[in-house]
């Protein structure tokens, strides 16, 4: 059984916590987040955010994590930010941005064309001999999940030859091919 919910979240220069109406609000130098909130206390203490539960039913005791994540997140998000790296691999994959359109070629007769969410902010690498990478960086962690599992499941990597996108360190379980 997980007891994450028992701890603390300090509270980080610059990065203000308000709790009001069932609602957690968090502001930082990255941007500001807003979470809703059922079945828990949720108070700001001494520099430290305490998530309590009313008591140890299944179910107070799931949402007891799930809040005290869902708000260490946002807490971490809006003081450092959350990025993540797609690495494209295979022969003639590349990545491109004006702005915050991506464009993927990755293949298929045409070029997928992606708008990013403004939250999101966008940037790609290609160095030669090595594979394209994009990176995704934002204050919202769940965002950056979202839009990352989006651009993955254009062209998903597959077991045989590893082609396709892939979050950076990324472990693929690899199959033999035919044995002659």
């Amino acid at each position: 059984m997980s007891r994450i919910g028992n701890n603390p979240i300090a509270i980080p220069e610059g990065v203000t916590v308000e709790v009001k109406d069932a609602v957690v609000t968090v502001k930082g130098k990255m941007g500001e987040l807003t979470q809703e909130f059922s079945d828990v206390d949720v108070k700001v203490e001494d520099g430290n955010v305490m998530v309590a539960r009313p008591s140890d039913s299944k179910e107070h005791k799931a949402k007891h994590g799930l809040y005290r994540a869902l708000v260490s997140n946002m807490i971490k998000g809006v003081s450092q930010g959350w990025t993540k790296e797609l690495e494209l691999v295979g022969v003639g994959y590349r990545a491109s941005n004006q702005g915050q359109k991506l464009d993927l070629a990755l293949g298929f007769s045409h070029n997928i064309i992606m708008d990013i969410a403004p939250e999101v902010k966008i940037e790609t690498v290609s160095e030669k001999g090595k594979n394209p990478i994009v990176k995704l960086t934002s204050h919202d962690k769940q965002l950056v999940g979202q839009v990352a599992a989006k651009i993955r499941s254009f062209r998903k990597p597959e077991p045989y030859k590893g082609k396709g996108i892939k979050f950076v360190g990324e472990i693929l379980r690899r199959k033999a091919g035919k044995s002659a």
